[in-house]
């Protein structure tokens, strides 16, 4: 079994279900990224020792959030040796609005991934893009590069809808089996 962590931040809780939700799908560990974009303890070296890091950040203005931007750049370090390099890697956000340039997160976290030299994996899920398709569907969003959840700005984390939920645990276990079988 691969040894998967997901790194994420959370401003108002919404990331933090979608993180439990992708790490319930990976058996996965949580690395949550502190109010002041800081790890805790132990946290740097349980990525090292991961196969796959599945990284999440709300969209704030059209980016990830500077708590998460924080982590990234002191990722640097790691990046320098070459640490995390053949390492699998995969992404998730959320945010207010249906669209809310959350593909500019993904597309953020991408890179970072392949600056780290990984290999990135996608969310295969075939979207619910039907007439008879309804909101709380699995990959209402149709999302390809990453898992993406959307929350009106003014509804708790407690009422996520559980399509978006269920889609982040399928992209979690998604990204298990394909890091299980890199590992080889």
């Amino acid at each position: 079994m691969a040894k998967i962590a997901v790194v994420f931040h959370s401003g108002y809780g919404h990331t933090l279900r979608m993180a439990q939700s992708v790490a319930e799908g990976a058996g996965a560990t949580l690395v949550p990224i502190d109010a002041d974009g800081n790890l805790a303890e132990g946290a740097w070296e349980t990525l090292a020792a991961a196969d796959a890091i599945i990284m999440g950040s709300p969209t704030y203005m059209g980016m990830v959030s500077w708590q998460f931007k924080k982590f990234a750049d002191a990722s640097s370090k790691p990046w320098f040796g070459q640490a995390w390099k053949d390492k699998i890697f995969a992404g998730f956000t959320n945010s207010a609005s249906m669209n809310g340039d959350k593909l500019s997160t993904i597309q953020y976290l991408i890179t970072l991934a392949m600056q780290h030299g990984g290999v990135w994996v996608g969310t295969a899920q075939m979207p619910a893009n039907t007439k008879a398709a309804q909101r709380n569907d699995v990959g209402y969003l149709g999302t390809f590069s990453g898992a993406m959840a959307q929350s009106p700005s003014d509804a708790s984390a407690a009422e996520m809808l559980p399509g978006d939920l269920e889609t982040a645990s399928l992209f979690g276990k998604r990204v298990a089996e394909i890091a299980t079988k890199f590992r080889g």
